[in-house]
């Protein structure tokens, strides 16, 4: 991760010719649309789950949606563009963070959504703290460490996408026939798409099965879009929509932690963009990517949005298209930007069925777990102890989803921290890794 380029360089006059270079307006236009394109399941997802998980209601899901849209698209413009030591200079695109959503949900059901904002701010605060020192707290989190983590976050959410997969948990009719029928249809058809079609179309496929999901949803009645005429056109939500942010100590801890894995992953992207496009990534540049995504969080904390992170899918199309420019992804955050100040499009998406949803969550959280297996596969087990690593934090870290009441004697901040399956999975990792592989020189 270290280079032997001076650390005083800026990370930008380190970048080769392709990555500076600025294309036609049209090109740059189209290329940037098609960065949000392939990753706008993704970015509408987080808030979309869980402002529907807290109850709130449409015209609130729709504030949530399109905040995280203006937020994720300003922070790709800083990631991209860069000022002083904030943001990378590298094509990253920025959204809502899929690793943050079940601490935020735990958060949310025990505390209420203004400590879930509060603690998005005091995690941003003490990300933009930890970026200079992180790349020394990586040998912490070792290989065997974040595929747990990974994996683990992925089959936290699966109870959430259960949930939406039979009608919504506070559904009268819950399980009910047509709402598995609504959510089957939903996988088979993003399932086909992807594969059958290939490129862009291929890419999109679980936006493609949202919109069919929706239309057969539509045909049955099982979806009202009556709210989308009332929503107006352009509008921007006031920042604190939903009241000043509250903090509280257990809240924030979980959230650093998230934060923590957020960056872990974060700089596997850079890693990869890195070698993709031919940039050295310097500890310098880690620093202000972290710095970055650290005061995205702050900001995103009070303007009613989540933490972010860099998202894999924008890895892939950059590995598919060839276009190295940082540019073209500045573009895309502008359009993220102007996406997020139309609420009728936020409504439409607030209309999506929890049926469609939980067809979709399914998809797209089976592949934050196979994303944590891939990773675990790439763990050195001969003649070291992952494999005793492994199996004891992912099974910790499966507890409380299989006995929600397991901790049930406890309480306040004890009870939240022991609810939170990636919290126990990644204390058991990391200690667990210091104990078992100190002597080891190699423990990936």
């Amino acid at each position: 991760m270290s280079s032997t380029t001076p650390p005083s360089t800026r990370p930008d006059r380190l970048n080769p010719p392709e990555v500076e270079e600025v294309l036609p307006w049209r090109s740059m236009l189209s290329l940037g649309l098609q960065h949000v394109l392939v990753i706008y399941a993704g970015l509408v997802a987080v808030p979309l789950i869980l402002g529907s998980a807290l109850g709130l209601d449409n015209s609130e899901v729709v504030i949530l949606i399109n905040c995280n849209l203006i937020i994720g698209g300003l922070a790709t413009v800083l990631q991209t563009i860069g000022i002083w030591r904030f943001g990378s200079r590298l094509p990253l695109i920025q959204g809502a963070s899929f690793i943050a959503l079940a601490p935020m949900l735990l958060i949310g059901e025990d505390y209420g959504i203004r400590y879930i904002f509060g603690s998005v701010i005091a995690a941003g605060v003490l990300g933009m703290i930890l970026a200079p020192f992180f790349s020394r707290l990586l040998r912490f989190f070792p290989r065997v460490v974040i595929g747990c983590l990974i994996t683990i976050v992925g089959i936290s959410l699966m109870p959430t996408a259960a949930g939406w997969f039979g009608g919504g948990e506070d559904a009268d009719d819950f399980g009910a026939t047509k709402y598995l029928i609504l959510g089957t249809v939903t996988v088979l058809v993003t399932v086909i798409g992807y594969v059958v079609f290939t490129g862009l179309l291929a890419s999109l496929s679980v936006l493609i099965g949202m919109v069919v999901g929706t239309m057969v949803a539509l045909a049955m009645g099982l979806t009202d879009f009556s709210g989308v005429a009332d929503a107006d056109w352009i509008g921007i939500s006031a920042p604190l929509h939903f009241g000043s942010p509250q903090f509280s100590l257990s809240p924030i801890l979980v959230m650093t932690l998230a934060l923590i894995v957020i960056m872990a992953e974060t700089t596997g992207n850079s890693l990869a963009i890195g070698r993709m496009i031919k940039a050295p990534i310097t500890r310098r540049r880690l620093s202000d990517t972290f710095r970055g995504e650290g005061f995205a969080a702050v900001v995103s904390g009070f303007f009613n949005g989540f933490p972010l992170n860099a998202f894999s899918q924008n890895t892939g199309l950059i590995a598919m298209t060839k276009v190295r420019s940082r540019f073209v992804v500045t573009v895309a955050g502008v359009i993220m930007v102007l996406m997020g100040l139309v609420p009728k499009l936020g409504a439409v998406i607030a209309a999506i069925p929890p049926s469609v949803l939980g067809g979709s969550a399914i998809i797209m959280f089976g592949m934050t777990t196979a994303a944590g297996i891939q990773e675990l596969a790439r763990v050195k087990y001969e003649g070291t102890n992952n494999a005793l690593i492994v199996a004891v934090s992912l099974s910790v870290g499966v507890l409380p989803m299989a006995s929600p009441e397991l901790f049930g004697h406890f309480s306040g901040t004890a009870r939240l921290v022991l609810d939170s399956g990636i919290f126990l999975c990644a204390i058991c990792a990391v200690v667990l890794n210091l104990i078992l592989n100190r002597k080891s020189t190699d423990n990936d």
